[in-house]
């Protein structure tokens, strides 16, 4: 798919601005949310993560860079929760992303559906290319071999397997870069610009970062909490 390299090339060494917000602050507005990603966008950023259908097309109309879109979903009785059946990818790309990131962790998926299925129905059905969000080397590798075009170390820390690692993942990150024959996304617990400038050094082909940059409601807490 030509097109789908083409949306990924532009994201080379560059800035990817997570633009979310929890659903009980005043900012889990899809206007508010879409006013964030233009000045991400605005100050450089390369494309924008951006969460739930509402604020994926609010965005769609005010911003020029790709999408990459996911609808985190609470499922009685499983863990995976970054768009994690077909029919959320569905609503994700008829909203406008232009990526569609999904957990790609080893963890059992409702109504039958595998990891294999559900890239090759998004490649397929939708025509987009897939962003796997892992925890582990094993997940990368298992998500490559299903045919993600694109790997984030986005849930390293996040998984009863990771638990007791602390983002960023960027020993899973090199690991990543030497095995992984597709681009390799660092996300997760960016926290500075030297940071990111690290994660690139280390051979990340783009930076994601998220609560740095847009987490206002953690940002003022932790802020108010060390002052306290």
């Amino acid at each position: 798919m030509a097109d789908d390299n083409s949306i990924i090339a532009k994201f080379k060494q560059g800035l990817i601005v997570s633009c979310q917000a929890p659903v009980d602050s005043p900012l889990h507005e899809p206007t508010v949310i879409a006013a964030i990603a233009q000045a991400a966008e605005n100050q450089g950023a390369v494309s924008v993560r951006i969460d739930t259908p509402a604020h994926v097309s609010a965005v769609k109309q005010r911003c020029t860079v790709p999408i990459i879109g996911l609808w985190k979903q609470q499922i009685l009785g499983y863990d995976v929760y970054i768009t994690p059946q077909f029919h959320h990818a569905v609503a994700i790309a008829q909203a406008g992303a232009d990526i569609i990131a999904i957990d790609a962790t080893q963890r059992q998926r409702p109504e039958g559906e595998t990891l294999t299925s559900l890239i090759q129905q998004i490649h397929h059905e939708l025509g987009k290319p897939v962003m796997a969000d892992v925890d582990t080397i094993e997940s990368a590798i298992a998500a490559v071999a299903a045919g993600a075009d694109i790997v984030g170390t986005t849930l390293y820390g996040y998984t009863q397997e990771t638990a007791h690692l602390s983002p960023p993942g960027l020993e899973l990150l090199t690991q990543m870069v030497e095995k992984l024959a597709v681009p390799v996304i660092c996300e997760g617990g960016i926290s500075s610009p030297q940071m990111a400038r690290q994660a690139l050094d280390l051979g990340a082909y783009a930076v994601v970062v998220g609560t740095a940059i847009t987490g206002i409601d953690y940002l003022v807490k932790a802020y108010r909490s060390a002052i306290s």
